[in-house]
């Protein structure tokens, strides 16, 4: 999480990106097609969906992504 407690749904998956850069696991964004702004974030064989990429996560969200991704917090510091 960032240093302010928030972090935005680009800057969340950026850090999964590098996370799995670092880890040598593929990490794919498939945005979502049509209306909304929801994509598809997939790390290794796990998925999750990220709202709008511009908007702030909240707590309740993140974890659980995180949880989907098979991840903890202390895995993106």
């Amino acid at each position: 999480m960032s240093d302010t407690g928030w972090v935005r749904g680009n800057e969340f998956v950026r850090r999964i990106q590098a996370l799995g850069k670092q880890k040598a696991i593929e990490v794919r964004w498939v945005p979502h097609r049509g209306k909304g702004s929801h994509g598809l974030l997939y790390f290794g064989p796990r998925m999750t969906t990220v709202r709008n990429l511009k908007d702030e996560v909240d707590k309740r969200a993140y974890h659980k992504m995180l949880s989907q991704l098979g991840l903890n917090e202390s895995d993106l510091e």
